[in-house]
């Protein structure tokens, strides 16, 4: 038996929350997560610290908000995590599938990387010649991967909201081809170390690409699909009225996204998308039948998460880069054979990094001091927790969300508050009343309420909202005021850039990007 328990992470590109049945969406099928959050402990209220890919990830592989990482877009790079700490640790660290590193390649810790990236990549601003092992698989097959340059000669392309039938052999779909990949790695391990498998699936990212037979049992049912409702686009702040625009007038990741889509192709996204994560819970059940045979399981423990969500149409966006619910709430169920004390619910409010403190809590591997992620194993095993006070979101200007330098979310349990860095308008959520999100930026009722988290002087309810525009990070941290830039940070220990430098933390010293 190792010493230190093997770790199994599972994360899924841009998967909402409201994906998964037992955590109470009965439209979705998924028996093989819904036995992990049976047996295990699913986090319902985990909240990511950016709204695209990279950012998102660099803070949960990092322990940083991105506003101390500087990885606050989508280009950034971005190639040491804490794997290099488990490495040090012991640990024999393996990557199957997606990371999103920039470079893509880095080791970032890993002793082995099997890299799949994103299932298209032809207008992406970098890696788009970047040869990943699925590439490799289907040219050795014989086949031209789809993506954008075949699925925009479709007639009905345009209507079709980035949903498509995979053209090929089951096994070369992006998401099957990653779970076998995971699978021929535990069959095949021969170390009689501790080992952490992080097992990136690309889906359910678009293109939403299931074969036709797994996408059938979706069309059919109610999937709870919200219509936009009148005036909600024109009552958002201009930045991001810009960007629905400037998906309607885009194929980014083959979407061509349409504000006055009908019910049937809205309905036939949602079920293509709901199906790619169906074909992913089949390939978790696999992988947990391969750790049983390879006689691991029970030395295991099993983490399901994603890096952020996707709006599929609501609110009258397509995909991230905006601060609503169905972004920036994350799925994350935690499993282990032994347990860890409670199984089912628990909702205390935390950060996406979060889990990175308490892996290394669950795997007695010290944590660096400088660290913002906060480890929640003592309310995994129902011993009292301080939750957090409020969680925050972050978005720099990117190659696709270019109508604003730096937009930042601050989340309480009730109060959602907005901030662009450049502009005078925002967003104000009263979650509690409202968990739809209209926005009461323009209330007069909610006037004092906006004006407060605005100026950083708060009183009453509103003084958690505010804590972090008005100077002081989660960590305990000192920082300037929005207006005078996010990124400028005076650190506890080590040295930090200023700025947008090329430069972030990491273990108390700051490399190169």
């Amino acid at each position: 038996m190792p010493s230190r328990p093997n770790i199994v992470f599972i994360i899924t590109d841009q998967q909402r929350y409201d994906t998964i049945s037992a955590l109470g969406f009965p439209h979705v099928d998924t028996p093989n997560l819904d036995r992990m959050a049976r047996e295990g402990v699913y986090l319902t209220s985990c909240f990511a610290a950016a709204a695209s890919c990279v950012p998102a990830r660099a803070s949960l592989f990092t322990g940083y908000y991105p506003h101390t990482t500087g990885v606050v877009d989508n280009a950034s790079t971005w190639r040491h995590s804490w794997i290099e700490n488990l490495a040090e640790a012991g640990y024999e660290c393996v990557n199957m599938g997606k990371m999103h590193t920039q470079p893509m390649d880095a080791p970032a810790g890993f002793h082995t990387r099997m890299i799949v990236e994103n299932k298209d990549r032809s207008m992406a601003k970098r890696g788009r010649d970047f040869v990943d092992e699925w590439d490799k698989a289907i040219a050795k097959a014989n086949f031209v991967k789809p993506g954008l340059p075949s699925y925009s000669l479709l007639n009905d392309y345009a209507d079709r909201l980035g949903a498509f039938e995979w053209p090929l052999p089951k096994e070369l779909h992006a998401d099957t081809f990653v779970g076998g990949l995971a699978i021929d790695w535990i069959e095949r391990k021969a170390s009689g170390k501790p080992f952490f498998l992080q097992v990136g699936f690309p889906g359910p990212h678009p293109p939403y690409d299931p074969p036709a037979e797994e996408a059938e049992p979706y069309l059919d049912r109610d999937l709870g699909i919200r219509p936009v409702a009148a005036g909600d686009i024109e009552s958002q702040p201009i930045p991001f009225q810009q960007l629905v625009r400037k998906h309607v007038e885009g194929d980014h990741d083959a979407v061509r996204h349409k504000v006055d889509s009908t019910g049937e192709e809205r309905h036939r996204q949602r079920a293509y998308y709901l199906a790619n994560v169906t074909m992913i819970d089949r390939e978790v059940g696999r992988i947990l039948d391969a750790l049983e045979a390879a006689g691991v399981l029970d030395d295991t423990i099993v983490v399901f998460t994603s890096d952020h969500g996707d709006m599929l149409g609501d609110h009258g966006h397509s995909q991230k880069w905006t601060m609503y619910e169905q972004v920036i709430r994350l799925p994350l169920i935690m499993w282990s054979k032994k347990g860890f004390g409670r199984t089912g619910a628990i909702n205390p409010l935390i950060q996406h990094m979060d889990i990175a403190a308490t892996l290394f809590d669950l795997a007695g591997v010290d944590a660096p001091a400088s660290w913002e992620a906060r480890s929640f194993a003592p309310a995994l095993r129902g011993e009292a927790y301080e939750e957090r006070d409020a969680v925050y979101c972050e978005q720099g200007r990117d190659v696709v969300f270019r109508f604003s330098d730096f937009v930042s979310m601050v989340r309480t349990r009730r109060w959602k508050y907005v901030h662009f860095l450049d502009g005078s308008a925002g967003q104000l959520f009263d979650l509690e009343s409202d968990p739809f999100e209209t926005n009461l930026w323009h209330s007069a009722d909610h006037a004092d309420c906006r004006a407060t988290c605005t100026t950083g002087s708060p009183p009453g309810a509103c003084r958690a909202v505010t804590r972090h525009a008005s100077g002081r990070s989660a960590g305990g941290r000192r920082v300037e005021s929005l207006e005078a830039g996010p990124w400028t940070m005076l650190p506890t220990r080590g040295r930090f850039p200023e700025k947008r430098s090329n430069w972030f933390i990491f273990k108390h010293h700051c490399y190169a990007r």
